[in-house]
């Protein structure tokens, strides 16, 4: 297979791996117009952007402008509100750990089930020290309850974090509507923005989220660099210690490359946003829509009526996920499987899980996530090639009935040797 793609300027470009990349809520391609702006500042801007000589002046401006840059995208009062982090992983753990420092009579936090593991297991590991962690379900559509939600709020709470975007179904929250209600109860408000940044619009000013986390390599900057929003006159106690970098919020030589870098891509996707979405996501529904229509027994997980542009997550029944995905790579098509791949585990993972997705379901359920390079030739190839994969693992599943082309009817029951 060798695939041609147009990127988001209309230019032809040759894919270098003559593949279908459809896995863009793991990582994104670096922009060439990010790697053009970061490379002066890997080799001819070198100061140290603390330094008051010319070597270190222009370094520092330029970490002022992708200040700028960051604030712009995420609608942010002041450009001083942003604190370069080296990855969302980061400013999500200084988020939480800030809060509970902040407020030490408070020992509870209120989070979800479906959260990314960066905050699943930052509150595990305060449930094992003594807080108390409220863990919100969510229905089989992946939407929060906010019946819960709402008993769970109280003055003993620290903390509410909570993602924006579910990485795995794309599915929202409504996270201005949930930030209002913790203010309410005067407590701080995170969220978890890694899969919303770059693909809708965010406002943070006037709204009542605290703290925000994003990740430039999920918007075409490179691996290594993140943002934590602080809002202006939030208490907040920092993570790292022992430099005055980032206003004594994070202390550390910046990673003055990834920093520019962050801001071009944060520059570009502001702009993206506007001029890219509604083809993203019409590929998206191109994708599903023939996806459904070619295998019988596949279902959209997650809310298809509130989620991100371009993230979709089909469960096709009575078949392995892993076998799916290393077929696929055959045809150089990459995708991500919701369930055990990435785990190392053999179980569901936590999100279909908390969906009640049918483990016969769950098992099978594949997330494509599509981004401005994405072309229609890669959907073209999925279509094309996922549909037979699909069949033939089917002919070697215990649970269907090849004969007939449907399910068994009677209940699988394995036995072990």
């Amino acid at each position: 297979m060798n695939l041609n793609y147009k990127c988001c300027t209309g230019t032809p470009e040759s894919d270098p791996l003559g593949s279908a990349y459809l896995d863009n809520n793991a990582t994104t391609q670096v922009d060439p117009k990010v790697v053009e702006a970061m490379l002066p500042f890997l080799t001819q801007f070198y100061g140290n952007p603390s330094s008051i000589h010319s070597f270190g002046r222009p370094v520092g401006q330029a970490i002022e402008t992708a200040r700028q840059q960051v604030q712009e995208l995420i609608g942010a009062e002041f450009s001083s509100e942003v604190v370069f982090t080296s990855c969302a992983t980061e400013a999500t753990t200084t988020a939480i750990l800030s809060a509970v420092e902040a407020f030490p009579e408070r020992k509870e936090i209120v989070t979800s089930v479906v959260e990314h593991p960066a905050t699943l297991q930052m509150c595990e590991h305060l449930q094992r020290k003594g807080y108390t962690i409220h863990w919100i379900p969510v229905d089989k559509k992946g939407r929060i309850d906010m019946d819960a939600y709402k008993a769970a709020l109280s003055d003993r709470v620290a903390l509410v974090t909570m993602m924006w975007a579910n990485n795995e179904t794309g599915t929202l929250f409504p996270i201005r509507g949930m930030a209002e209600l913790a203010k309410a109860h005067g407590i701080l408000f995170h969220t978890d923005a890694v899969q919303v940044a770059g693909k809708v619009p965010i406002q943070v000013a006037n709204s009542g989220i605290d703290l925000l986390s994003l990740s430039g390599h999920k918007f075409h900057a490179p691996k290594g660099i993140g943002a934590l929003y602080l809002r202006r006159g939030t208490k907040f106690r920092p993570l790292m210690r022992g430099g005055h970098q980032e206003r004594g919020r994070r202390a550390g030589t910046e990673n003055v490359s990834g920093v520019v870098a962050l801001g071009a891509a944060a520059a570009i996707a502001a702009e993206s946003v506007r001029t890219d979405t509604a083809r993203i996501s019409m590929m998206r529904d191109r994708l599903e829509q023939g996806l459904l229509a070619r295998v019988p027994n596949a279902f959209v997980t997650g809310d298809p009526g509130n989620r991100v542009p371009n993230t979709s997550n089909v469960a096709f029944e009575y078949v392995e996920g892993e076998s799916i995905l290393l077929m696929l790579n055959q045809f150089g098509i990459a995708a991500s499987s919701g369930s055990a791949c990435t785990s190392g585990s053999l179980e569901p993972s936590h999100v279909m899980r908390a969906m009640e997705i049918p483990y016969t379901a769950a098992h099978g359920a594949i997330r494509f996530s599509l981004s401005r390079f994405t072309t229609d030739e890669m959907i073209d190839a999925v279509l094309q090639e996922l549909p037979p994969i699909v069949a033939k693992l089917r002919t070697l599943s215990p649970y269907w009935n090849e004969a007939e082309g449907v399910p068994h009817t009677e209940e699988f029951a394995p036995v072990f040797g």
